[in-house]
């Protein structure tokens, strides 16, 4: 029940009182730094102590309360002084929204100007002008930019209403209007209403965005647009998007022009993901009636082709050659090779790796897979070459190339400085700070508010030790959206990029369920990034991520006691359970793991219908022949992930050529930090760099 507005006006005098009495947010001491000027990532994490803040579990209790509509400000005037009572003050604020007077919301607006609360709080605020056409209102608190269409619309129809429309109004508008071929928010509507009473959205721009529509597969976006075209153009345009909708021979009198053309090829395709062997059969009628060119005949036979063979059907190789060179794109290059290997055709294989353009074919993947097909096709002097090029990268087919080249592991930690000044400078952060409470109390969208206001402030070098100080804090995550993983070096964060954690649980449950413990640490880093609280949108739980009916029911076949899906939470529940599923789905597909990683996360009727398709396939190349890209991928980061683990808990590893096949006794190898004499030399011959 909402509150009337006479008690949220009592609640927020006394919120006011107890903020101002408190004075301003005071930021808390900064972290102890240790006074050395230079430490590497040990010395830093030493510095780097948890944030201790013996109010936050009452903090959490304050924010539930008010979200609740419990909230009283002097049960909880302890808090008024303390860095999160902004996020306080938002939770109550939020909830009563829609009541809320005006001179509170600005109150708060001014009083924590320039924070993160205040700005997710003017966020909801403007909406909520919006939805009372408090239009003098919503410019009055309108504040910077915005790269939200919803609110740009919102203050372009503000303007209008009350006719402050200035110069650019109509460029401002137009851009928003030519953004995008798919649906725009409805907001946006009486903008565009506006536009075209202002004579800025003649034909000529809708149909510009009606084409972006077309190549989008938007027929209801179409039809949209056709609304406000001259009458004489309406016809055609909504026969157009009918066709996008369901082809029809209509089309095959429309005008032979290039928008017909397009819109034809468009339908055909989007047919072709549908029903490849419909728009097959149709294609050549259109063509010949519209005079396709060869980018019209190949923008269909793209989709015709790419969905023939994400199905392995039989036509996929003859779609496949069917496509204009000039129409493939990396994509359609990858698919050509699965296809091939799917039937075991080396040769085939190898010519469309080399079919692929420079970039894509120096891939890790592909060069690994050159070199197999060339010592598949018997020459092994270029396989050899290539695995050694390969063998230099630090991932699945970096891995797997080393394996067949006889090397060490490639593995080059990077070891960043930072001196004493820059640590007290971001552990001291307010913003950082609040961050790392609001991610303890998992509130995940507040936190990360947070984190991006800090970073803002932060250098490159800082940034780094914000994610290590999160780590010390429990948040591990940061370590994927904190860090620039298209930057080699912060690639190289290892220690940052693969946290370890509960390690004694996993030896013991991995030992007890005869598993790999780098393969079960290698499962929750690509599950949950170790983070207990972890949960997916399909309702997977904590660490593993496992769903509470395959809890419940690992639980009762190994006879322990279910405490309901919160116990997933727990960590050593939620191991003890995740590690007995991977040792079934291991029992369950021939002792494979890499079987059980794909069921793992695609689950068992995928898994079935692969297994059934390509019986007896070598590891390395069955998984790259799994249909689902996400699948494809998952098995291949949780292989490599397991290298890793291998290293962090045992100084060496298992080789990926038996850790892939179920094997966890055999040779061990050790890791170089730079190409080895062999591989630079390998490396040079080719004209490369070591």
């Amino acid at each position: 029940m909402i509150a009337s507005p006479s008690l949220h006006a009592a609640l927020a005098l006394t919120l006011i009182a107890l903020a101002t009495s408190a004075c301003a947010q005071s930021a808390p001491a900064p972290a102890s730094a240790t006074p050395a000027t230079d430490a590497s990532p040990s010395a830093v994490a030493s510095t780097l102590e948890p944030l201790h803040d013996p109010h936050l579990a009452r903090v959490g209790a304050a924010i539930e309360a008010a979200e609740a509509g419990r909230f009283r400000a002097v049960e909880f005037r302890d808090l008024a002084n303390h860095p999160l009572f902004a996020w306080i003050e938002y939770a109550s604020l939020r909830r009563g929204l829609d009541g809320l007077p005006t001179a509170r919301a600005r109150d708060f607006l001014e009083r924590h100007a320039g924070t993160p609360a205040a700005e997710t709080f003017r966020h909801a605020w403007l909406i909520q002008l919006a939805r009372r056409e408090d239009w003098n209102g919503f410019l009055a608190d309108w504040h910077g930019d915005t790269d939200d269409t919803t609110l740009a619309c919102h203050k372009l129809h503000a303007e209008q209403a009350l006719g402050r429309a200035g110069g650019d109004w109509n460029v401002r508008a137009q851009a928003i209007w030519s953004r995008t071929g798919e649906s725009l928010p409805k907001a946006c509507d009486a903008v565009f209403d506006a536009l075209a009473a202002r004579g800025g959205l003649g034909a000529d721009m809708r149909w510009q965005r009606f084409d972006k529509a077309a190549d989008a597969w938007q027929p209801g976006v179409m039809r949209s647009i056709a609304r406000g075209l001259p009458a004489d153009q309406q016809a055609l345009a909504n026969d157009y998007a009918a066709f996008i909708d369901a082809p029809h021979a209509r089309a095959l009198d429309w005008p032979k022009t290039e928008r017909s053309r397009r819109v034809a090829s468009q339908g055909l395709a989007r047919l072709g993901k549908a029903d490849p062997d419909r728009a097959e059969q149709l294609l050549p009628q259109y063509a010949q009636a519209l005079r396709f060119d060869q980018a019209d005949r190949g923008r269909a036979l793209y989709q015709i082709a790419l969905w023939t063979v994400a199905s392995y059907l039989p036509d996929s190789a003859r779609r496949l050659n069917a496509v204009p060179d000039a129409s493939y794109d990396p994509r359609l290059h990858e698919w050509r090779v699965r296809e091939a290997l799917s039937r075991s055709d080396w040769s085939a294989a190898l010519a469309a790796i080399r079919k692929m353009d420079a970039e894509q074919r120096a891939e890790s993947r592909w060069r690994y897979f050159e070199a197999r097909l060339a010592e598949k096709t018997g020459d092994r002097a270029t396989a050899q070459r290539l695995y050694r090029q390969a063998a230099t990268e630090s991932d699945f087919h970096g891995f797997l190339a080393a394996d067949r080249a006889g090397l060490p592991y490639t593995l080059c930690p990077w070891q960043p400085r930072a001196d004493a000044a820059a640590i007290a400078k971001v552990t001291g952060d307010p913003a950082l700070r609040r961050a790392v409470s609001l991610a303890r109390l998992e509130r995940a969208g507040w936190a990360v508010a947070e984190w991006k206001d800090a970073l803002s402030r932060f250098s490159d070098a800082e940034r780094l030790i914000a994610v290590e100080y999160a780590q010390a804090n429990g948040w591990f995550d940061r370590a994927v959206f904190g860090l620039q993983l298209s930057n080699p070096d912060e690639r190289r964060l290892y220690d940052l990029r693969f946290p370890l954690h509960h390690d004694a649980t996993i030896r013991r449950e991995a030992a007890k369920n005869r598993l790999d413990p780098a393969w079960v640490a290698a499962e929750i880093r690509a599950e949950s990034t170790f983070n207990p609280r972890a949960r997916s949108s399909a309702n997977a739980l904590g660490l593993m991520q496992i769903l509470p009916g395959t809890g419940a029911a690992t639980a009762a076949r190994l006879g322990l006691p279910w405490g309901g899906a919160a116990s997933l939470y727990d960590a050593d529940t939620n191991i003890i359970l995740g590690s007995a599923y991977l040792r079934q789905m291991m029992d369950e597909n021939g002792g494979q793991p890499y079987f059980a990683i794909a069921g793992y996360n695609a689950g068992p009727t995928p898994l079935l219908r692969w297994r059934t398709q390509r019986p007896g396939m070598d590891p390395d190349f069955w998984i790259e022949t799994v249909s689902y890209r996400e699948t494809r991928e998952y098995i291949a980061r949780v292989l490599a992930f397991s290298v890793i683990y291998d290293w962090k808990l045992d100084g060496d590893a298992l080789r990926l050529e038996d850790r892939i096949r179920g094997r966890t006794q055999g040779p061990r190898k050790g890791f170089v930090c730079a190409a080895t004499d062999a591989q630079s030399a390998a490396v040079r011959e080719d004209g490369g760099q070591p």
